[in-house]
């Protein structure tokens, strides 16, 4: 079985960036989907920015033009670059990847978390 694991978390001043990345033990390329999602203090779990195997992504409105995600299918890793970062975007990020091409089918991994907390 296939592990994530999450690296790059920590503390940023609004305005600030961090790179996440999402390691895998072993090939991503069975993951159609993966995906990117934070948890806030007292919120439900949200998808922050997802992207297909094919290269095509989708993100939260939120995020859109300030998040990037991408994935090296050989580094076996999974990026989330954040950028313009904002208070609102503190929260514990999870890394997830599916044999399905959607979240919440097929078989799926998540990650351990990395917290990630923007100051004002």
């Amino acid at each position: 079985q296939v592990q994530l694991v999450e690296s790059g978390g920590g503390l940023v001043q609004a305005g600030g960036s961090l790179r996440l990345s999402c390691a895998a033990s072993g090939s991503i390329s069975g993951f159609n989907f993966m995906a990117w999602y934070r948890q806030a203090p007292e919120k439900q779990r949200e998808l922050v920015a997802g992207i297909l195997s094919g290269g095509r992504t989708n993100y939260a409105d939120s995020v859109k033009g300030r998040f990037t995600i991408s994935r090296d299918n050989a580094k076996k890793t999974v990026y989330l670059q954040m950028d313009s970062l904002k208070p609102e975007d503190t929260g514990v990020y999870y890394c997830y990847g599916t044999t399905a091409n959607s979240p919440g089918w097929g078989t799926s991994r998540w990650g351990q978390g990395t917290q990630v907390t923007v100051s004002s």
